[in-house]
């Protein structure tokens, strides 16, 4: 079935392309000067439809792909120029022709009959979104999917030109700020009429001509006429029967915009595994957070002590979800934005996973494991900002983001070597971050910037496992005896019934001062005073319950007899940096180092543990502009990494039963040297998006850990290896449009090399990822649209190796403008060179009808997992060994939905 489907596709797009002709010339002034980003499109006479359209590149010169034996209307356009028309009839044969525009002295925007599907204004590429629509859009997301140069990537994250857009608005007002996944896949596409992609992005305006945004990429969405001042969305309901459960799903989308204020509300009530954000998004919503040291050279970690949940949502068995989130903005007056947004979110989830794990060969040791877990996960965020803008010379931004959560998790573990355990994990953390900006421009010349950040963080993880045990001192010793008997355990008991407490408090400032001069209109330079300070309070204790309800809290026979920690963790960074930027024909210089004075001092037991020392940390950077669209971008940076309390901790910790952990109270930082080189281009002419990120990273000093297998049972601790750690990666991107076909070819090569030292004996682990990924796929106005997708991956390290073949296909129509039709298929083929290949296939379809393309009404069947597969198949290598996993998802599910539009 997937062959015939790509060969009726190819020979489709062979079709059309006999059945064309090129249309190719030079747009010059009137006294021969070529014009670049000129505007060039073909309305064909007989349909008054846009059939081609282009812009002219450097030399001026256009190329449009035409029908044969046709009619159409030739419009060029350009700003301050009078707009050319006349008619072209095409025949069997290419036609070359120049156009010359005359001046016109109104310099007000070209009004075209027609407009046209993508513009260059600056740094700003507009979209039509009507030109890229075929009727069977309904949210965002299958708009910007359409979008020459603009990429969904595997996290659902909006890509352009290699970089994840950071931001989201509508009518310039902050969408959910931190995430674009909430936007792109819950904005109703019919509310949406120009896309707006904001390139060398800079969310303060004082600062774009003495910063590099290069990186920073938003997206604005122009809504059209009639949606302001009123609300639009949509409510969608249904439900359907499984052979488990009935299920359900309500979603709720409402929008208000108007010039002063705005407010969304998007609500997710179901049970059939369709997610607006999963708990991982949730986590790393930033809330448009960013550290003033992010470009100081210095990396402290926090650490993250929160539920390291076993099971991604979009495999489990069963999935409730509710979300309820709603952001506003307002503004009182022209200098004044209040804006905001909450969200609260709850999910069970059931899963089912077995895997087989074969370790590294110092461990000589395999392991298959069955785990059945009970998750649950109560999360919720609250942000506030305001921006206050007086005049041109002065602004203050101040931010809060309140985040807490509440989780679960119940799993039983059954597993070859330890047999039957299980285990309880609880937390309810929480954190409050705050941001205050000022900027203040003196005169032309100088500029001076405040930004400041103040995060709290409370983590209080609980664990939980309970073990089997035969305490006949005659019998076979258990798998856990040993480790029992040196942590301190009570071995005599039937089980063993362990817990762990632990608390963990943070508490970060960072702030800094920056002061721009701008010399002449090609350089600048500028001072940065800055600081970082963190403290962190760590306190755990591991203990065993006794039959009667007591607890017993042991004392190891290793690692000192320490099974607890009270540890007080300070640092401090004061940094001075200088930069100079020198603007050379093509070439940007930008040199540059910073000063740091760092303090560490951790307390615990009675002792103090104290380092304090100065470092100069170089930089610098090279952009070579080679065209208005086309860079390479060259960056090295030599970091300062530095480890968070639990590194440092000396007491006993639980990461899990199987996994325990001691510090070392006498650790330093490492040091690392990172550089990159960025490539990117987007020729208008041909439409022809490429981007290539190639880098290198070397780690000295890095901390590693010095594990010890007791069969599965490991205990590490840390230290500073002398041994240099390595990792390549290069990455890239190559899309072409031709006609209404686009392809693409995506590739990613990681390589890495980590020295690692387990039962007492240093090897060098090396790994390397490669993956492949070509595409191609049409983009008719009428006909039904194919996307044909190719993943080829390999995964190797010293030992084993991965090959995943996995081919795609999605075909939508939009029949009779009343029904639309979407289906997308995937076949899924792992090999590891020895035994027998796996694989699974995955198929989910859906049918809507709506009377017309204006009707309020539609009704929906969608189902999923048509071929009620029962599990995926799964393959991971790490630094410890490789793992086959066989992950159960739910079953096929159908269900029938009504869609109302506002």
């Amino acid at each position: 079935m997937l062959k015939k489907l790509i060969l009726f596709t190819l020979l489709c797009v062979t079709n059309l392309s006999i059945a064309q002709i090129k249309l190719e010339g030079v747009v010059k002034d009137s006294i021969g000067t070529p014009l670049e980003l000129a505007n060039v499109i073909a309305i064909n006479q007989e349909t008054k439809t846009l059939q081609s359209y282009g812009i002219t590149d450097e030399n001026g010169l256009f190329r449009l792909s035409l029908s044969k034996n046709a009619a159409f209307s030739l419009q060029v356009s350009y700003i301050g120029m009078k707009t050319h028309t006349e008619t072209i009839t095409t025949k069997e044969v290419n036609i070359d022709k120049d156009i010359v525009l005359e001046a016109d002295n109104a310099l007000d925007a070209v009004e075209l009959t027609y407009e046209m599907p993508v513009t260059v204004k600056g740094d700003t590429l507009i979209y039509n979104a009507d030109s890229f629509k075929n009727g069977s859009e309904r949210k965002l997301e299958d708009v910007l999917e359409k979008l020459p140069g603009v990429e969904i990537n595997d996290d659902g994250q909006v890509e352009v030109e290699g970089n994840v857009v950071s931001k989201l608005m509508v009518n310039g007002k902050d969408f959910f700020d931190g995430d674009t996944k909430l936007g792109i896949k819950n904005i109703p596409s019919n509310a949406v009429d120009k896309i707006q992609v904001l390139r060398n992005f800079s969310e303060v305006g004082q600062l774009k001509s003495v910063t590099n945004n290069e990186e920073n990429v938003a997206i604005n969405i122009k809504l059209k006429e009639g949606k302001e001042n009123f609300w639009f969305g949509n409510v969608a309901a249904g439900g359907g029967a499984s052979t488990d459960d009935e299920l359900y799903i309500v979603q709720p989308k409402l929008f208000y915009y108007s010039p002063k204020f705005s407010l969304n509300f998007i609500g997710d009530l179901n049970n059939t595994g369709d997610l607006a954000l999963t708990r991982q998004d949730l986590r790393g919503f930033g809330g448009g957070f960013r550290a003033p040291s992010r470009s100081s050279g210095t990396s402290i970690n926090l650490g993250d002590n929160s539920l390291g949940f076993l099971t991604s949502q979009s495999n489990a068995l069963e999935i409730k979800n509710k979300l309820a989130a709603t952001n506003f903005s307002y503004s009182p007056n022209e200098n004044l934005d209040i804006s905001g947004f909450a969200i609260l979110n709850s999910n069970d989830v059931l899963s089912r996973k077995i895997s087989f794990i074969r370790y590294n060969e110092t461990t000589e040791q395999n392991e298959r494991t069955e785990q059945n877990s009970e998750e649950r996960s109560n999360q919720g965020l609250l942000k506030l900002s305001a921006a206050y803008k007086p005049n041109i010379h002065n602004q203050l931004d101040y931010d809060i983001l309140g985040r807490f959560s509440k989780d679960t998790q119940n799993q039983n573990l059954y597993s070859s070597v330890l047999g039957t355990t299980t285990q309880l994990d609880e937390a309810t953390p929480f954190s409050i971050s705050q941001s205050l900006n000022y900027y203040y421009t003196l005169n032309e010349t100088n500029i001076f910037a405040f930004e400041g950040q103040h995060l709290i963080k409370n983590e209080d993880p609980f664990y939980n496992a309970l073990l089997v045990n035969n305490p006949d001192p005659d019998a076979e010793p258990d798998a856990f005896d040993e480790t029992a008997d040196a942590i301190g355990f009570l071995t005599d008991l039937d089980y063993y019934d362990v817990g762990q407490n632990k608390l963990i408090k943070s508490n970060q400032v960072d702030a800094k001062i920056d002061y721009y001069n701008i010399l002449n209109a090609k350089s600048n330079i500028n001072f940065t005073l800055g600081t970082i300070f963190s403290r962190q309070e760590f306190n755990s204790n591991i203990f065993q319950f006794l039959g009667d309800g007591t607890q017993f809290e042991p004392t190891p026979n290793f690692n000192d007899g320490l099974a607890t920690n009270d540890t007080e963790y300070n640092f401090t960074d004061v940094y001075l940096g200088a930069h100079y930027t020198l603007k050379s024909g093509k070439f940007t210089f930008t040199p540059g180092f910073s000063l740091h004075a760092y303090g560490n001092k951790n307390t615990q037991f009675g002792e103090t543990y104290e380092d304090n020392f100065f470092k100069l940390l170089p930089d610098f950077e090279t952009r070579i502009q080679l065209k208005k669209s086309e860079s390479l971008t060259l960056r090295y940076q030599m970091q300062n990494q530095f480890t968070d309390v639990t590194s440092l901790a000396q007491g006993l910790v639980f990461n899990s039963f199987s996994s325990i952990q001691y510090g070392n109270p006498e650790l330093q930082n490492a040091l690392s040297h990172n550089l990159s080189l960025f490539y990117r281009s987007f020729n208008l002419f041909n439409y022809t998006n490429v981007y290539a990120r190639l880098s290198y990273n070397k780690n000295i000093d890095q901390i590693r850990s010095l594990t010890d297998f007791e069969n599965v049972i490991r205990t590490s601790t840390y230290f500073n290896s002398n041994f240099a750690d390595e990792s390549v990666s290069a990455s890239g991107r190559i899309q072409r449009t031709f006609g209404k076909l686009r392809a693409a070819l995506s590739t990613s090569l990681n390589y890495s090399k980590i020295n690692q030292f387990i039962n007492g004996e240093q090897e060098v682990n090396e790994q390397f990822t490669q993956t492949y990924r070509p595409e191609l796929r049409t983009n008719f106005r009428e006909a039904p649209n194919v996307s044909l997708r190719y993943r080829y991956s390999v995964s190797e390290n010293n030992s084993n190796k991965f090959i995943t073949n996995a081919p795609s296909i999605n075909f939508d129509a939009y029949i009779w403008k009343s029904l639309t039709f979407e289906t997308d298929y995937t076949y899924s083929n792992q090999d590891d060179g020895e035994n027998e290949s796996q694989s699974f296939e995955t198929w989910d379809a859906s049918l809507a009808y709506r009377k017309s393309e204006d009707s309020k009404w539609e009704f929906l069947i969608k189902a999923t997992n048509l071929l009620n597969i029962d599990s995926r198949i799964g393959n991971s290598i790490n630094n410890l060994g490789t793992t086959s996993s066989e992950t159960f998802i739910q079953p096929r599910f159908v269900t029938l939905r009504v869609r109302y539009e506002l």
